[in-house]
């Protein structure tokens, strides 16, 4: 296993389902459009990023990570966005999260289509990959339980000035 070849962000990586190409600046409006269902975010613990306003923000935070705009590879629709993030190499780890999806998508195989594209692709340079889900999101959390990942911490991260509780989920390489 190599670590030095961990490409955070491939030029593509794609199943029967899904592809997951690298997010840029010129995908903002087509992926706010997407994410301007509040629905998306009742149980995120930032609500407003179905406004402008709270999109901008956490779009600006993501673009920084190593974001992937997730398409239905059938029709090419916006699905949403995933990121790695927090790859520590000493610790053989790294995270996926900033991750949504629009709702037409829910409740299917897509969800877990897209992560496992990200976790097969990273489990090929890390043992460890983390989530980070808030504490209300309870739909996150049960997905994330169903990849295989167990929770390990409850964390408070500071989002926009406020002390918002998280759990800590861990999946380790089979």
């Amino acid at each position: 296993m190599s670590t030095s070849n961990f490409n955070l962000q491939p030029d593509i990586l794609e199943n029967e389902l899904t592809k997951l190409i690298p997010l840029e600046e010129k995908y903002f409006e087509v992926l706010f459009e997407a994410a301007s269902d509040p629905l998306i975010w009742e149980q995120n613990p930032v609500k407003n990023r179905y406004q402008r306003e709270g999109f901008k923000t956490f779009f600006d935070i993501i673009i920084t990570k190593s974001p992937f705009l997730i398409l239905d590879k059938q029709t090419n629709e916006v699905m949403g966005t995933t990121s790695f993030y927090d790859y520590d190499p000493q610790k053989s780890s790294v995270a996926i999260g900033y991750t949504f999806i629009t709702r037409k998508y829910w409740g299917g195989p897509y969800n877990k289509s897209n992560k496992k594209l990200l976790i097969d692709y990273a489990f090929q340079y890390v043992n460890s990959i983390l989530f980070h889900v808030g504490a209300e999101n309870f739909r996150s959390q049960k997905a994330i339980l169903k990849l295989g990942a167990e929770k390990i911490n409850d964390l408070t991260f500071n989002v926009n000035g406020v002390e918002l509780p998280y759990f800590e989920y861990e999946l380790k390489k089979g």
